[in-house]
């Protein structure tokens, strides 16, 4: 296993430690059971176009490899199609990068067939531009999709015409998911909970704090991309009030392109939330670079959002920072931990593993809506039992005065049931 430091890119790994590149790619590959026989962060100043490295690493990785009788080499970083064919021939064996592990990680793990499909999506693009000369997506005896090679798999030659017709086959299908899942999501506006989306770096624990705030048994392990697949669960808040949590896919560094894209179904769950939780691992030493990717991706994310629907005018969600694990802390850093936490807005810690700290996100999550909620002068007929009681229902009626056929009542609602409640209206007159 290969790690490389860029240091003339811009791409921002040069600003995080070489050793903590080279774990988390280790996790990477631990994470679907492959057996690590070596490893080791190499430091880049230029590049080569032709193998990334320079000929005395390939010499030496070539020596490694026939000692050590390996048949797989991951480089820890983007290899261009050239680069991975050159690399192969030096060290005859299989090269693959870090988005090709990822996709194997994926391939894998996905569940649900929306799942799927979009990670085979991501993995043909991929393979497009490579057109590598095994696909096993067909006919494999394992999960993933055999970048890594394994046993039983046939091997099945592709050209860009056959992959293209997958790939266009692909995305009908996955247009049918969306729209399925804008079918539900109309649904759930219907029964007007709040949708409260945790995202975060992979591993920070996000299933896990799902797991013990839902009192679900979503699968949650100590590994990269333990969840792949959304889960939703219903909770009621201290207030009573009722709102539903969803756990979404981990983020990770350079998380690659094709696979943001493919997964943006899922992922619009996350935009469209009224509270995004970003729940941070704050054992770990890289946790502020954590920070900074997943705050990249979700700016990319909601900025596409509002590129691809001018009509859209929901405000950007609030945001609450979760600091978990600290019970992997020294008690004083914990201690410090817990001070920062209270002098700072929007920021908690808490552990999910013991549950420290949950009781207090969830009043904070109450607060967090409360600040939402708008006062509103509306009237319903008296006759209109069924509009009187989703108001008391839903909202908070502070005043209310009965006049011949009508009732006047001032109402705080949240912004998404004041527009539900005057769309409604609307429709009623039109009826009229």
């Amino acid at each position: 296993m290969l790690q490389p430091v860029l240091r003339d890119r811009g791409t921002g790994s040069a600003d995080r430690d070489p050793a903590v590149l080279l774990k988390e790619t280790e996790g990477l590959a631990r994470a679907i059971s492959l057996d690590i026989v070596s490893s080791r962060a190499i430091s880049l100043n230029r590049p080569r176009p032709a193998t990334l490295f320079g000929e005395g690493v390939v010499s030496e990785v070539h020596d490694r490899i026939e000692a050590e009788e390996a048949d797989l080499v991951i480089v820890g970083g983007p290899l261009s199609p050239v680069q991975q064919r050159n690399l192969e021939r030096a060290w005859s064996c299989k090269v693959i990068d870090r988005t090709g592990l990822i996709l194997e990680i994926f391939g894998e793990r996905a569940r649900t067939r929306e799942g799927q499909l979009q990670v085979e999506l991501a993995a043909l693009t991929y393979q497009r531009s490579r057109l590598v000369r095994s696909w096993t997506h067909l006919e494999r005896q394992r999960g993933g999709f055999g970048f890594v090679g394994g046993p039983g798999e046939s091997q099945i030659e592709l050209d860009r015409r056959m992959i293209d017709d997958r790939i266009i086959r692909l995305k009908k299908d996955l247009n049918q998911v969306r729209r399925t899942r804008g079918l539900h999501r109309k649904a759930r506006e219907r029964v007007p909970y709040p949708l409260i989306a945790l995202v975060g770096y992979t591993n920070a624990g996000k299933s896990t704090l799902f797991n013990r705030l839902t009192r679900a048994d979503v699968f949650a392990e100590d590994m990269l991309f333990a969840t792949l697949d959304p889960t939703m669960r219903s909770l009621e808040l201290p207030s009573g009030r009722k709102v539903i949590f969803s756990d979404t896919v981990g983020f990770i560094s350079e998380l690659p392109h094709d696979l943001v894209a493919a997964f943006r179904a899922t992922l619009e769950e996350v935009v469209a939330a009224d509270i995004v939780l970003h729940v941070r691992d704050c054992a770990d030493p890289d946790t502020e670079a954590q920070r900074q990717d997943v705050e990249t991706i979700l700016k990319n994310l909601l900025r596409e959002r509002e590129a691809g629907d001018e009509d859209d005018d929901r405000k950007m969600p609030a945001r609450i920072e979760i600091l978990n694990k600290t019970d992997l802390l020294a008690p004083d850093e914990q201690a410090a931990l817990d001070a920062r936490a209270d002098r700072t807005a929007d920021l908690i810690s808490v552990s999910a593993l013991d549950g420290s700290g949950c009781d207090m996100l969830l009043d904070m999550i109450d607060a967090k809506l409360a600040e939402t909620d708008t006062v509103a002068d509306v009237e319903v007929a008296l006759s209109d039992g069924a509009t009187m009681a989703w108001l008391y229902e839903k909202g908070d009626v502070l005043d209310r005065n009965d006049d011949g056929m009508k009732s006047r009542l001032k109402v705080r609602l949240t912004p998404r049931d004041i527009a539900r409640f005057r769309k409604q209206q609307a429709a009623e007159e039109n009826v009229g």
